[in-house]
């Protein structure tokens, strides 16, 4: 249901801004976006896992602060980034 630790380091290669970037916005919403789909997933299975689902609302609500502090500082690496995920906004 988490996120491996290679999974989470092929994340943050991916979207890191220099090198050893482990705490850009980039980064940190990445690994949030991986972690919200895992469990997603997991909610297909255990519908009634209310106690994950609200750690679920919770990663949800720290991506969402995360991206409207990149849109606020830089909007072109907000985009970016909102391209890059496949999110909607």
């Amino acid at each position: 249901m988490s996120v491996t630790a290679e999974r989470k380091k092929e994340v943050m290669a991916e979207y890191a801004t220099s090198e050893g970037d482990t705490g850009s916005p980039e980064v940190q919403v990445a690994v949030l976006s991986e972690r919200i789909t895992n469990l997603t997933k997991h909610f297909e299975t255990h519908s009634k896992d209310n106690h994950s689902r609200r750690g679920l609302i919770k990663l949800v609500s720290q991506r969402r602060g995360l991206l409207n502090y990149l849109k606020s500082k830089d909007k072109a690496r907000y985009d970016s980034l909102i391209q890059r995920l496949g999110l909607r906004r």
